[in-house]
């Protein structure tokens, strides 16, 4: 095993802040997704629906946010490997992408269902 540093939840969370400055400052699909996240997240506070419904709606957003983490990890990952044009790559980054496409997908079916009563 390698010697690793004690745990210290102020530098770790501090390592934390830095990465969601960085993105963003530089992602601009989750720019746009916190963006969103400023008008629909008080809409799950006003909408009249249940506690459980609720939950759901901020549940399926929170997720396409962690899928665009996800996601930009991929891509920077892949982009550490290598620069160059490679199918694997490729491939690693349509995962990354399917990842935020799924997501998205999940969350509208969501919205829609719950706040059109369907």
């Amino acid at each position: 095993m390698r010697n690793q540093p004690k745990y210290n939840i102020f530098k770790n969370t501090s390592y934390a802040i830095e990465g969601l400055k960085d993105l963003i400052k530089s992602e601009s699909s989750f720019k746009i997704e916190l963006f969103l996240s400023v008008i629909l997240i008080p809409i799950i506070f006003l909408v009249d629906q249940s506690l459980t419904n609720k939950l759901l709606l901020f549940i399926t957003f929170s997720g396409v946010l962690l899928a665009e983490i996800i996601n930009s990890a991929i891509e920077r990952t892949v982009d550490l490997v290598t620069l160059e044009f490679h199918h694997m790559a490729k491939r690693a980054k349509d995962v990354g992408s399917a990842i935020v496409f799924i997501s998205i997908s999940i969350c509208t079916i969501t919205w829609l269902c719950i706040l059109l009563n369907l």
